[in-house]
């Protein structure tokens, strides 16, 4: 219809109450709704506390916790999200109303459900629920999928940070050099070097947090008050004492190194402390991108209503595209994602406190990713004004930083290069810290896949090859492996994958969780419409993705992307449909016994 490709003058302050309002009474009311449905508060004593071992399970002050868990999800989805559906021509409204009512009724659920239905498994993962729930040849299948999923956000997000840190000096001729000298004394990517250096720092004073707080037993209040003024303190070194300059291949070799150690130390170590400072950004990022909402309260009619027109696209240079389903791909983070599952019960459940903390860090911390996908919106309402001038924004990382700072310091001088490093900064923290949660991530789905938690096994006690495979070094180190080689070569000719699969594991997760509700006798039809609805999706995404990767093959001189694209996304449908029967026959046939 003629109205949708409308381009109406909405306040963006307006849109942002409107929407904020809407989530706010989500996670009062359905949020109750939820608990009371499960019986939240009632299981008694969380893993964190009946499996305590000083590494993986150790409890967390909420706080803390919201910390990581909100760090860990958030990663870049919620920023590039909603910066790739404006671009490719999807309304500011479509994607509002898949950000509020999506975070809700899908988002909210499915976070909140498999952060609870872990915590009532041990601490277990998504795949051990399967197992528990169907079948083990069920977990054997999720378990391969989530493992190569997080192999590729390994090495997506390896990518982004190395590239976020990478930095030159360029000399009178144009040439770039990683080495000052007389001759190349001219900075060409300050921002750069100045995100790496206080990211280094960062690592070292979340350290330091940690063994203060978790040794010493320092109040959390007082450090987290120091921690605060000593983020302060390297953010104003980095940005004046930045000597580190180095290729993008060279950072590739360094954060491997670091998830490396990352990944297997004990949580209270940098997991918990590093993710917790982490927080502070973010929510300075919040505040940061609130007052531009509220000082220039941008209009949203650089954006069309619901799609744009077919004009309006050639008139853009883009290809209009169906809001079904890559809309629902698209803005993952924003409103639903299957990484978020895997994040609650691989590292979250294991360091939850209290079982009613579960609402606030799951269910909230959803909620909360939602207004910052709004909040990006606005930003790239008012960075889509400057386009086809010289001060037009290029690339997800400048609009969003670029149209925050910009609608604070119009001028682009006093402020702005400030408040933009820093919210580079916020965005490869994001970055950092949902790769080090994905490396632990992965290292628990291999140790899981060669245990077979039914018959009793434990990485401890079974022997030969499932001995070697199962030690979380040995996990550790092919996950680290595979990520780092995918991600220096060429992870972008598959990545397009992504965003299906992460649904796939929304809709797998969603699938788990009624599963589980139905065999303790609870209620699960809060979790049948988003399931079905993000199989839908998913189906369709990787069906109208596999046909472009065989018109890609067939036209000849495609390398070796389209081909995988192609083969995976087949077998990801053959997946989606297997899992999807053997769910369903398991949730309704335990309903027809029960009768």
């Amino acid at each position: 219809m003629q109205f949708a490709h409308m381009y109406v003058n909405m306040p963006g302050l307006l849109l942002t109450v409107i929407g904020a309002a809407l989530l706010l009474l989500g996670y009062i009311f359905y949020g109750r709704w939820l608990c009371k449905q499960w019986g939240v508060g009632e299981g008694g004593e969380t893993p964190a506390h009946t499996m305590q071992d000083g590494i993986d399970y150790v409890p967390a002050k909420a706080p803390v916790l919201m910390g990581h868990h909100f760090s860990s999800i958030a990663g870049a989805g919620p920023i590039t999200g909603p910066i790739s559906a404006a671009g490719a021509g999807f309304g500011w409204l479509a994607c509002t109303l898949w950000i509020v009512i999506g975070g809700i009724f899908f988002g909210g659920v499915h976070d909140f459900g498999a952060l609870f239905a872990s915590v009532r498994h041990g601490g277990k993962s998504i795949g051990e629920i399967i197992s528990a729930n169907m079948s083990v040849r069920a977990k054997r299948l999720f378990v391969i999928f989530s493992y190569l999923t997080l192999i590729l956000v390994v090495a997506a997000f390896a990518s982004i940070v190395a590239g976020t840190f990478r930095a030159t000096y360029v000399g009178a001729d144009g040439k770039a050099s990683f080495v000052k000298t007389d001759v190349l004394d001219k900075v060409a990517s300050t921002a750069n070097a100045q995100v790496a250096m206080v990211s280094l720092l960062f690592i070292l004073i979340a350290i330091i947090f940690g063994f203060v707080v978790y040794r010493k037993g320092a109040p959390v209040g007082i450090a987290s008050v120091v921690g605060v003024l000593a983020i302060a303190a390297i953010i104003f070194i980095g940005l004046n004492f930045h000597p580190i300059y180095l290729s993008e291949k060279a950072w590739m070799w360094i954060v491997g190194g670091y998830i490396l150690v990352a990944s297997v130390t004990p949580v209270w170590i940098l997991l918990q402390p590093r993710d917790y400072l982490s927080s502070f950004l973010l929510y300075a990022m919040l505040a940061l991108a609130v007052i531009a909402v509220v000082v220039k309260n941008p209009s949203m009619e650089t954006m069309p209503l619901l799609n744009v027109s077919a004009e309006k696209a050639a008139e853009l240079g883009i290809s209009r595209t169906a809001v079904f389903p890559v809309l629902f791909t698209t803005i993952a983070c924003g409103a639903i994602s299957g990484f978020h599952s895997l994040v609650g019960s691989g590292t979250t459940s294991k360091q939850l406190d209290k079982e009613k903390d579960a609402k606030p860090i799951a269910y909230g911390g959803m909620l909360i990713e939602c207004v910052l996908a709004i909040l990006t919106l606005c930003a790239v309402a008012h960075a889509y004004s400057f386009r086809g001038t010289e001060q037009a924004f290029s690339g997800a990382t400048a609009i969003f930083g670029g149209g925050i700072a910009s609608m604070i310091d119009p001028s682009r001088e006093g402020l702005y290069p400030i408040l933009y490093t820093l919210l580079v900064l916020t965005y490869s923290t994001f970055c950092l810290t949902s790769l080090d949660t994905a490396t632990r991530l992965g290292r628990f789905m291999f140790q899981e896949f060669w245990i077979d938690a039914s018959k009793g096994e434990t990485p401890e006690n079974v022997t030969g090859y499932k001995k070697v495979l199962s030690n979380p070094y040995v996990a550790t180190i092919i996950t680290v492996v595979l990520g780092i080689t995918l991600g220096m070569n060429g992870y972008d000719k598959i990545w397009a994958l992504f965003g299906s699969a992460n649904q796939l594991l929304a809709a797998l997760a969603l699938l788990a969780l009624a599963a589980w509700l139905g065999n303790i006798g609870k209620k699960s039809a809060m979790c049948w419409i988003p399931m079905f609805f993000m199989l839908a999706v998913t189906i369709a995404s990787l069906i109208i993705n596999t046909k472009k990767q065989i018109g890609l093959i067939t036209a000849g001189g495609a390398d070796w992307g389209p081909w995988v694209q192609a083969i995976v996304g087949a077998l990801l449908v053959v997946l989606a449909i297997v899992l999807a029967i053997e769910g369903i026959i398991t949730i309704f046939g335990k309903k027809k016994a029960a009768k």
